[in-house]
């Protein structure tokens, strides 16, 4: 017994070193899947025909079927269907997603979304240049920190009024933790104080995503349907 308690408390104790050892916090903190990028092919999609229906996918067809089509290539984002309505719908990898989100390097994330006149103008900007960013191998904290400049010296623009996409894709994918998640629209403004739309608080169906290197708010809005128009659940 008296050894059994001896044992116990010594594997307490280094439990309690790891705990406070910064390297194994580090260590920790990186225990993901993807901690850096891999291979440029695994966030290509080969057909390209598959893309260019993956990104039509974001929003009904009454929208995406004369959108502007970007797809993904070894450099960035090329155009694959000239649009006549203004729209522009592209696929998002997973260096789009919040800097402190593990899956921010798995292949796999796959964000079909269709953007509004003043969100092409103004907002695809920042998705095409952290496509060029990721692609030409800078780490996560360089991306950040190329971000923050390019913002902090007017190189990006910040959202104008009315921008907004349609990400309603049954086919997105956000990683094994959330997987497609809901159906939504997205707002964008300048950085501001959220709380004048009610974000977060309990009962209120508007979501706020904070991009730390960039000033702007994101706001996302749960809808009820699909882009194909089959019922989706509000979580």
């Amino acid at each position: 017994m008296k050894k059994k308690m001896v044992d116990t408390i010594a594997l307490q104790n280094w439990a309690l070193i790891l705990a406070l050892w910064p390297g194994w916090q580090a260590k920790v903190q990186d225990a993901t899947p993807y901690p850096t990028m891999v291979p440029v092919d695994q966030y290509l999609i080969p057909d390209r025909n598959a893309e260019i229906a993956l990104a039509r996918s974001a929003a009904p067809d009454s929208i995406s079927r004369d959108a502007e089509i970007l797809v993904l290539g070894r450099q960035g984002y090329e155009t694959a269907v000239k649009g006549r309505n203004g729209f522009v719908c592209v696929v998002d990898r997973s260096w789009m997603l919040p800097f402190d989100n593990p899956e921010f390097w798995n292949p796999v994330v796959r964000l079909p979304f269709c953007l509004n006149p003043p969100a092409v103008r103004s907002v695809l900007p920042l998705t095409i240049k952290e496509a060029e960013w990721a692609l030409a191998g800078l780490t996560k904290s360089q991306l950040f920190d190329r971000t923050k400049a390019a913002f902090d010296k007017s190189a990006l623009p910040l959202p104008e009024p009315g921008s907004m996409c349609y990400m309603m894709s049954k086919q997105q994918n956000f990683g094994p933790k959330y997987g497609n998640a809901d159906s939504h629209l997205m707002f964008w403004f300048p950085q501001k104080d959220q709380v004048n739309w009610g974000a977060e608080f309990p009962g209120v169906p508007v979501d706020v995503h904070q991009y730390s290197p960039q000033p702007i708010t994101e706001f996302a809005i749960s809808v009820s349907k699909w882009s194909d128009g089959t019922p989706s659940p509000v979580n």
